[in-house]
């Protein structure tokens, strides 16, 4: 096969562009990293992340590229010459990420890069020549075998002090492949774990949701906690490994979250064979963080605010109010990570609202009234919070769990998951009545009841109670003077 084979058309049409300018300059241009480690492996992105290294003026490069093709363009680096072009197409999303060696040459940018698998690359000239594309890869570091042999290898230890980041890369590449962490690499790893302690926020989190993106995170986690890597990207969890709890037979609150999110990995993988599910888990927050990652970090975070509320009164263990004080927790974390204020909004919902299904399971008769409060105040994340809860629900063992209960619980999750998609398709009832109507009909000034009126209303109209304007009123009435 050409080299020009191994990218589809639209890609390769940019890539070209790319190439005729560099001919126009005369410029020296490789592609480097990913998006060779990609090919190799069979795992092409639906928007490809692809990487470029010249010698030097990697950002006047890049600009110009950005012009050329109407794209937008952005300096990652500038100190270090990186600068990064994004460009949309028909129905992708291509990030193109111009870097200046590292080093005096080409040998010498590869030699400092982090794995093996990504220390390949192909002269772009390449693409459009003659030679079969195995022939044209330059690979000093035996990425190719590497990824042969599933297997993630750092270069050389330095690399991690160079950049503490790539000792979460390692498990992200790990993750996602589902390759194994070359036990020297792993050592050296966990040896430095403390340096990730002064990476930015921002660069943390990027690797952390490229692991729960993922469809097997689970292992990948536990492999973080037991190496003690976890606990420098979430220190909360150090608390939530000294308290122990009962019906979890034996485990911690973290071991209890580990096993929910396994679960919920589980959980997931069922329910995405439904369409709706799938499209609905697929949301994107911001560029490549999905609301199933989203969900995934929260399953691993649940119990956070367990640890603060832990209590012994009269023998018994409770956490009364940890949905609420996690939530704040959450809040702090999300902020750390620099997620967007949506993520911590949706992160927050689901935390404080994880134990409401498992109340609503306990109820002899799941009434209207109550599933409308439940969708009405979960909102958007409904669905997000019965994955949790039945997660959850599956990762608590003991004499707390009663096989009667748990099978409640399920069909009433399955239940309230099928509801909730169908009321998608269902027409938006109008409200009977507004502010406006209420304050001329009862002589009201505007005030917070005008909004607890409505509410109410609202409520009563949903579950069938009224059905007219006049019936609006007359409940009204009762409202204002019971």
């Amino acid at each position: 096969m050409k080299n020009s084979g191994i990218f589809p058309p639209e890609t390769l049409k940019l890539l070209k562009v790319v190439y005729s300018l560099s001919q126009e300059r005369n410029v020296r241009l490789f592609l480097v990293g990913g998006a060779l480690r990609d090919i190799l492996a069979r795992r092409l992105k639906d928007n490809p992340d692809i990487d470029f290294c010249l010698r030097t003026q990697a950002i006047a490069f890049a600009k110009a590229v950005a012009k050329k093709m109407s794209a937008g363009f952005v300096i990652l680096d500038r100190e270090h010459g990186c600068a990064r072009v994004v460009k949309k197409a028909t129905q992708k999303t291509y990030t193109l990420d111009f870097t200046d060696f590292k080093g005096h040459t080409l040998e010498e940018d590869l030699r400092n890069r982090d794995f093996t698998v990504n220390s390949l690359a192909l002269e772009v000239k390449e693409l459009f020549g003659k030679k079969a594309f195995l022939a044209s890869l330059i690979d000093p570091h035996g990425g190719r075998k590497d990824l042969e042999r599933h297997i993630i290898r750092m270069i050389a230890p330095k690399g991690f002090d160079e950049d503490p980041l790539r000792i979460l890369r390692a498990f992200s590449l790990a993750s996602l492949f589902d390759f194994a962490i070359e036990k020297k690499t792993l050592v050296a790893a966990a040896h430095r774990r403390n340096r990730l302690k002064s990476v930015a926020g921002e660069r943390i989190r990027d690797e952390v949701f490229r692991i729960f993106s993922a469809q097997k995170s689970f292992e990948c986690i536990q492999q973080l906690a037991k190496h003690r890597i976890l606990e420098i990207v979430f220190p909360e969890i150090k608390a939530m490994q000294k308290r122990p709890r009962r019906p979890y037979r034996g485990l911690d609150v973290f071991g209890h979250s580990l096993l929910t999110l396994k679960h919920l990995e589980g959980v997931i993988a069922h329910i995405i064979r439904n369409q709706e599910a799938e499209k609905y888990l697929k949301e994107e927050f911001s560029l490549g963080r999905q609301r199933a990652s989203l969900v995934k970090l929260v399953g691993l975070l649940h119990d956070v605010g367990k640890p603060q509320t832990f209590r012994v009164e009269k023998g018994k263990v409770s956490f009364h109010g940890h949905e609420r004080v996690g939530a704040g927790m959450i809040e702090e974390i999300g902020s750390r990570l620099k997620l967007s204020n949506a993520e911590v909004r949706s992160m927050k919902q689901m935390t404080f609202s994880h134990l409401r299904p498992g109340y609503l399971a306990t109820n002899p008769v799941l009434t209207r009234r109550a599933k409308f409060r439940f969708f009405r105040d979960t909102a958007a994340e409904a669905v997000s919070v019965l994955l949790i809860s039945l997660a959850d629900q599956r990762a608590t063992h003991g004499y707390l769990t009663v096989e009667k209960t748990r099978m409640r619980h399920e069909r009433m999750v399955r239940r309230l998951i099928g509801e909730y998609f169908a009321s998608l398709h269902r027409k938006k009832q109008h409200p009977l009545v507004n502010g406006n109507i209420l304050m001329r009909r009862f002589g009201l000034k505007p005030s917070p009841l005008i909004g607890t009126i409505l509410k109410e209303l609202r409520e009563l109209q949903a579950i069938g109670k009224i059905k007219t304007t006049q019936g609006a009123l007359e409940a009204a009435a009762k409202i204002i003077t019971p």
